[in-house]
Protein backbone atom coordinates (compact mmCIF):
# COMPACT_ATOMS: atom_id res chain seq x y z
CA UNK A 1 0.00 0.00 0.00
CA UNK A 2 0.98 3.38 -0.38
CA UNK A 3 0.83 4.67 3.20
CA UNK A 4 3.68 1.89 4.21
CA UNK A 5 6.35 3.71 1.44
CA UNK A 6 9.31 4.45 2.95
CA UNK A 7 8.76 2.95 6.17
CA UNK A 8 10.96 0.48 7.53
CA UNK A 9 9.43 -2.65 8.83
CA UNK A 10 10.53 -5.61 10.89
CA UNK A 11 13.64 -7.91 9.57
CA UNK A 12 13.24 -11.24 8.85
CA UNK A 13 14.44 -12.37 11.82
CA UNK A 14 12.22 -10.19 13.96
CA UNK A 15 9.36 -11.82 12.30
CA UNK A 16 10.38 -15.34 12.59
CA UNK A 17 11.14 -14.15 16.21
CA UNK A 18 7.45 -13.01 16.66
CA UNK A 19 6.53 -16.43 15.02
CA UNK A 20 8.25 -18.05 17.95
CA UNK A 21 6.51 -16.15 20.31
CA UNK A 22 3.18 -16.74 19.04
CA UNK A 23 3.64 -20.34 18.82
CA UNK A 24 5.31 -20.19 22.90
CA UNK A 25 2.02 -18.44 23.81
CA UNK A 26 0.09 -20.51 22.48
CA UNK A 27 1.44 -24.02 23.75
CA UNK A 28 2.08 -22.90 27.21
CA UNK A 29 -0.87 -21.34 27.55
CA UNK A 30 -2.27 -24.81 26.45
CA UNK A 31 0.36 -26.92 28.16
CA UNK A 32 -0.74 -25.10 31.67
CA UNK A 33 -4.40 -25.55 30.75
CA UNK A 34 -3.49 -29.25 30.56
CA UNK A 35 -1.73 -29.46 33.31
CA UNK A 36 -4.70 -28.00 35.17
CA UNK A 37 -7.05 -30.29 33.77
CA UNK A 38 -5.04 -33.69 34.90
CA UNK A 39 -4.91 -32.24 38.38
CA UNK A 40 -8.51 -30.92 38.62
CA UNK A 41 -9.62 -33.79 36.15
CA UNK A 42 -12.22 -31.70 34.80
CA UNK A 43 -10.54 -32.42 30.61
CA UNK A 44 -11.42 -30.56 28.66
CA UNK A 45 -12.48 -26.83 30.36
CA UNK A 46 -9.08 -25.39 31.38
CA UNK A 47 -7.51 -26.46 27.68
CA UNK A 48 -10.53 -24.59 26.27
CA UNK A 49 -9.21 -21.77 28.58
CA UNK A 50 -5.96 -22.39 27.72
CA UNK A 51 -5.86 -22.53 24.04
CA UNK A 52 -8.13 -19.24 24.33
CA UNK A 53 -5.79 -17.18 26.58
CA UNK A 54 -2.71 -18.19 24.32
CA UNK A 55 -4.79 -16.96 21.40
CA UNK A 56 -5.97 -13.54 23.07
CA UNK A 57 -2.19 -12.64 24.80
CA UNK A 58 -0.46 -13.94 21.00
CA UNK A 59 -2.83 -11.40 19.18
CA UNK A 60 -1.97 -8.54 21.64
CA UNK A 61 1.90 -9.29 21.81
CA UNK A 62 1.39 -9.00 17.93
CA UNK A 63 -0.13 -6.16 17.56
CA UNK A 64 1.85 -4.09 20.12
CA UNK A 65 4.82 -5.63 18.59
CA UNK A 66 3.62 -3.94 15.18
CA UNK A 67 2.24 -0.91 16.70
CA UNK A 68 6.11 0.05 16.75
CA UNK A 69 6.24 0.17 13.31
CA UNK A 70 3.29 1.93 12.01
CA UNK A 71 3.20 4.75 14.25
CA UNK A 72 6.88 5.75 13.28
Amino acid sequence: PLWLIGRAGPSWTQLVGLGFAIAGLVVGFTALGWFADTRLKTFPTFVLVGVALGIITAVVYSVAEFRKYLDK
